[in-house]
């Protein structure tokens, strides 16, 4: 991947000290243990996006639910439940077809 883009930051002299010696301690360019750092804070918000994102739909489809009358019982919700669950722990071991 071609690196061509500049990030500048100001930090205190001592973190950027600190971090310079652990990564040459461990034989690492800085440049890229940032750029691992940067992976993954994007990686993990958007996890928390896309939970965020489906905690928003579900409670809006409850809501028109309920304003159209349709209400599932505890049962029904909760083998609602346990069947996205199972899909979304296939799907992140890779077993999903």
């Amino acid at each position: 991947m071609a690196k061509d883009a500049v990030f500048t930051m100001k930090l205190e002299p001592e973190l950027r000290d600190a971090f310079m010696a652990a990564a040459a301690a461990a034989d690492r360019p800085a440049s890229q243990i940032v750029r691992e750092f940067m992976r993954s804070y994007v990686s993990k918000r958007k996890e928390e996006q896309d939970y965020e994102d489906f905690v928003r739909r579900k409670v809006e489809k409850s809501m028109q639910s309920v304003q159209a009358g349709k209400v599932r019982s505890r049962e029904e919700a909760n083998a609602e439940f346990e069947r996205w669950r199972a899909e979304r722990i296939r799907e992140k071991s890779g077993d999903a077809a």
